[in-house]
């Protein structure tokens, strides 16, 4: 009897020409979701390789999402894409007119910028399919240490002090009459409030927050959505780990009613947004060129 042979997932070099090839297909612009979803679907990776999760760091990606931010900041040293600090990636200028770019030349740039930083010893080493990081300028920013500390305490938190912090963001997010509804061993809740938009219209919400270290299944959100009450409008369930293919499709299935999806990435951006917990500090650097054009 054969021994099924396991799927890998495909790395950050593998990903570069997909990546590009996503923000094309979406119009130049997307944000991470938009693409990781589009590069699913072009690569038509199945489920065992888009729910793996990444055991590397305490982010609780899935091993897609870290190559993927991978392959975003190679493709961003290369100059063919860039972002904005509110999370939309687009391609540069100088690739707009491009459909596709070369995993082999962004390789060769990688070496390129290598030599440059380091001696010759060190680095003609670098092999096409390299995934290492390159020293601390090269790290995607949704690898930074700081993020990776800050997913750590999230998880080790005390689930009332979790507690007390989704519903602190809830509110700053523009949620009122905030209220537990249920409190799980899990360290998840489920509660109501209202979101006001624009002080015009409002809707009742309820949201559960789950302090999760693993990803939410389909079943999860049936449940959820089994337990709204004919007065709620919204949906929104929260966790600090991730969600699997599955559970994004039932969140959107057409006919059914609609849930809002917020995983621990997204959950850590809203505390960045909001300042809760996180100081940004100025940091300088010496420009020598100047002093040496003086």
């Amino acid at each position: 009897m054969s021994k099924t042979k396991k799927i890998k997932s495909p790395t950050q070099m593998e990903l570069v020409e997909p990546t590009f090839a996503a923000l094309v297909k979406l119009g130049g612009s997307a944000t991470v979701d938009e693409i990781c979803e589009k590069v699913i679907e072009l690569l038509e990776l199945p489920d065992e390789i888009v729910d793996e999760p990444h055991r590397g760091n305490a982010s609780q990606q899935t091993e897609l999402e870290y190559q993927l931010a991978w392959a975003r900041t190679r493709l961003k040293n290369y100059g063919a894409i860039t972002n904005s600090k509110r999370g939309v990636w687009m391609i540069t200028t100088d690739f707009a007119d491009k459909t596709s770019v070369s995993r082999s030349a962004i390789s060769e740039h990688i070496k390129k910028s290598r030599r440059a930083e380091k001696s010759k010893a060190e680095s003609d080493i670098l092999p096409e399919n390299n995934d290492s990081s390159s020293g601390s300028g090269d790290i995607p920013e949704e690898l930074e240490p700081w993020r990776t500390s800050l997913a750590e305490i999230l998880h080790s938190m005390n689930p009332y002090a979790f507690e007390r912090l989704a519903m602190l963001l809830l509110r700053e997010c523009g949620f009122s009459q905030v209220r537990v509804t249920k409190k799980s061993g899990d360290g998840g809740i489920d509660g109501t409030g209202k979101l006001r938009i624009n002080g015009i219209f409002s809707f009742n919400v309820a949201f559960q927050c789950k302090r999760y270290t693993g990803s939410v299944s389909a079943g999860d959100i049936r449940d959820f959505r089994g337990s709204l009450t004919t007065d709620i409008e919204k949906g929104v369930f929260i966790t600090t780990g991730t969600f699997t293919r599955a559970a994004r499709e039932e969140a959107s299935n057409a006919g059914k009613q609609q849930i809002d999806l917020v995983d621990g990435e997204e959950f850590i951006d809203k505390l960045i947004e909001y300042r809760l917990g996180v100081t940004e500090k100025m940091i300088y650097t010496v420009d020598r060129g100047f002093f040496e054009k003086v």
